[in-house]
């Protein structure tokens, strides 16, 4: 199962970095000018840097003025260590001549095995507009799109379990590019450490995978809790990315 979603991981990062899906299993750091290419994952107004490893090198989609900079930045450096502190202070020292900031690291999850569920606790599926009435509920700002919809980013599904009449957490997915669906959840926290979260995220994977849809999943590099719902239900690490934002004045 993983090698086959790798396979479209590949295919959409060379989209999104205007590169090539080689370009991403290549043993030399790559450089690449932005671009606005059809399908692409769209997370920010604009395109500054980015930056994708999954493991071996890394590939910097970046503005032309910082190409020399990147260039002696990477040199000789291996890919995975330009996302470590040393080399993410250096870059984000430069940005600051133009007016960004790096943003943090994003942990990026593939499905590696189906994982079977029994029915755990009482569920109801929302789709597309059937969502709507959860925009603004502080509850779900991981789940689906707060505090308002994300017309680049739609959400598509959410499932959401029940303990009587009481909501204990939500799963839901964006569709970030065409048929690529990234899962986020929210467990109450008196409902916490009961397997909540393991469960809805399974369920949603489950669905997505018979949609023929690619699931995914992101954390950031401290959330072992959501780390761990991941790898439970049946994700594995994959890639790692981050970007850069405007700094706000």
């Amino acid at each position: 199962m993983f090698k086959e979603y790798y396979k479209k991981l590949l295919d959409q990062l060379a989209v999104d970095y205007n590169a090539t899906p080689g370009d991403f299993q290549s043993s030399e750091n790559i450089i690449t000018l932005p671009a606005w290419n059809e399908g692409r994952r769209k997370y920010s107004p604009d395109i500054f840097v980015q930056m994708a490893t999954c493991g071996q090198n890394t590939v910097i989609m970046a503005d032309e003025r910082l190409h020399d900079f990147l260039r002696a930045l990477v040199k000789d450096v291996e890919g995975h260590r330009l996302f470590e502190f040393e080399s993410l202070l250096k870059l984000n020292e430069e940005l600051k001549k133009y007016g960004y900031q790096m943003d943090p690291t994003h942990h990026m999850f593939l499905p590696c095995y189906k994982v079977e569920t029994e029915a755990r606790f009482r569920v109801k599926w929302l789709y597309d507009a059937e969502i709507n009435s959860f925009y603004g509920d502080e509850r779900f700002q991981n789940a689906i799109s707060y505090p308002t919809p994300c017309p680049v980013r739609p959400d598509r599904i959410a499932v959401i379990a029940y303990d009587g009449d009481n909501i204990m957490g939500m799963a839901g997915c964006s569709e970030d590019a065409p048929h690529w669906q990234q899962i986020g959840i929210d467990v109450l926290p008196e409902y916490r450490s009961k397997g909540v979260g393991s469960y809805l995220v399974t369920l949603l994977k489950n669905k997505i995978i018979e949609m023929g849809d690619v699931p995914f999943y992101g954390t950031a590099a401290a959330n072992i809790h959501s780390q761990n719902i991941a790898i439970r239900s049946g994700f594995k690490p994959a890639w790692v990315e981050t970007e850069a934002s405007k700094i706000e004045t």
